[in-house]
């Protein structure tokens, strides 16, 4: 029955995706704001619809950065994606450049300020991106990067590349951690959407001036603490 409810909610949500695509495109094509006021639509209507469809409750705790930080963030699961931009005022992704030739997501990531990058360029895409925002040509935000470069599933262990401190280094602001525990409901693949409840937890922030080695150890550290907490909050068992 679960699996049968996951099926309905995911393909309702892709329906939901499509459609606010569509009604904000002028917006959108005109000014980013239309392209947030769209993300931002599906964020609110895909965790309505995770509470009463599913069973899938979604909390964000911690103090939400409303400033220009960077956000390292554990990535787990498309929703905690969601999460984030959802509660983040003027949040943009690092992204895989691939990502921009997909279907509605492309467009509207591109529109609000994403910077994609090529895989093994990420420190030119970084450079790019400092410098278009000190010529004015990209707005000031929240701009976050998954230290792990991908999603990693609950209980997995992946070490955190180095282009979560070269960002650290390069924009001299402080770095707001995140942890979650998404993938135990809203695994990386699959149909299924288990019932529960779905914590990001935005962490103490790490202020600028550490060397890039210590900066990412304490990452790894709290970040991967508190994602374990949650998970056992949640009652996955990273030995079964």
């Amino acid at each position: 029955m679960q699996w049968l409810k996951s099926l309905v909610f995911v393909i309702q949500n892709a329906v939901a995706m499509l459609v606010l695509g569509i009604v904000f495109l002028p917006w959108a094509l005109v000014s980013p704001r239309g392209a947030r006021a769209a993300c931002r639509s599906y964020t609110v209507w895909v965790r309505w619809t995770a509470r009463w469809m599913i069973g899938l409750k979604t909390e964000v705790r911690g103090p939400v950065p409303q400033d220009e930080v960077l956000i390292a963030a554990k990535h787990q699961s498309f929703l905690d994606i969601m999460m984030i931009f959802g509660e983040c005022p003027s949040a943009k992704f690092i992204m895989k450049r691939e990502l921009l030739w997909t279907p509605v997501i492309g467009l509207y990531a591109w529109r609000v300020g994403c910077v994609p990058v090529h895989r093994g360029k990420r420190g030119q895409a970084i450079a790019k991106m400092l410098e278009d925002v000190e010529k004015g040509a990209a707005d000031p935000g929240q701009l976050i990067i998954y230290p792990q470069g991908t999603r990693v599933a609950p209980g997995v262990v992946k070490p955190y590349k180095v282009g979560a401190a070269l960002l650290y280094e390069q924009t001299g602001q402080p770095c707001v951690p995140a942890a979650t525990n998404c993938g135990v409901f809203w695994p990386r693949s699959g149909i299924l959407r288990k019932p529960g409840l779905a914590v990001v937890e935005f962490l103490p922030r790490i202020e600028p001036g550490l060397e890039r080695e210590a900066f990412l150890r304490r990452l790894e550290d709290e970040v991967e603490a508190a994602s374990n907490a949650l998970l056992t909050e949640a009652g996955f068992d990273a030995q079964a």
